[in-house]
């Protein structure tokens, strides 16, 4: 695997569109796209925001991959790829906050969610492909770019900056969890109350 990683550093920007696309189809990956955008930003500084844009674009193209197999598997296929306790657990998340769920896992990667679960949710319930591919944009577009520029301005003091404010992240992360979940039941309530009009 360390072979490959040497790979992938080795192809400048290209390695991370082929990392974040690996990543994005849910296969098991070196090192990760964070880590390797990160890398390329400060040892090529001059293509940093190249290598940010091409991860972004790999992950797009990976999870939009996912997402197709899922859809035309449908539930059957969900079913079968994801239905340990946990991976249940992660679906009834999914069918009550919908693409919440993908957008948290795509922003911030310090969230311990599983993306794959997510995404497969997605394409086999019938979620739209371009509302599916806008949300995953919106969260990896400012993660790769902002690890990219993080790279290009700390270069090798990247990670140890990243470490000392993971508690920084930690608590915006929670801090946007409950916004959007909020949003979510305020949603939930202003449906319900439309219903109890309507029978009314």
């Amino acid at each position: 695997m360390s072979g490959l990683l040497d790979f992938l550093k080795a192809l400048g920007p290209m390695g991370a569109f082929l990392v974040s696309l690996i990543d994005g189809i849910g296969l098991p990956n070196p090192g990760g796209p964070d880590y390797l955008v990160i890398f390329l930003a400060w040892t090529r500084p001059d293509s940093a925001y190249t290598s940010g844009l091409l991860a972004v674009l790999g992950a797009l193209i990976g999870s939009l991959v996912l997402f197709w197999v899922a859809r035309k598997g449908g539930e059957h296929y969900l079913d079968k790829k994801a239905s340990g306790r946990r991976a249940m657990k992660f679906r009834r998340w999914f069918a009550h906050y919908g693409l919440v769920t993908v957008f948290i896992p795509a922003l911030v990667p310090v969230v311990p969610l599983p993306m794959k679960v997510f995404v497969l949710s997605a394409g086999a319930l019938g979620v739209s492909p371009v509302t599916f591919l806008l949300v995953m944009a919106a969260g990896k577009i400012p993660r790769y770019l902002g690890l990219a520029y993080l790279g290009k301005e700390l270069g090798a003091h990247s990670t140890q900056w990243l470490k000392d404010h993971r508690w920084h992240f930690a608590l915006a992360t929670l801090a946007l969890i409950a916004f959007l979940f909020l949003l979510v039941k305020l949603a939930d309530m202003a449906r319900a109350r439309r219903a109890l009009t309507q029978v009314q």
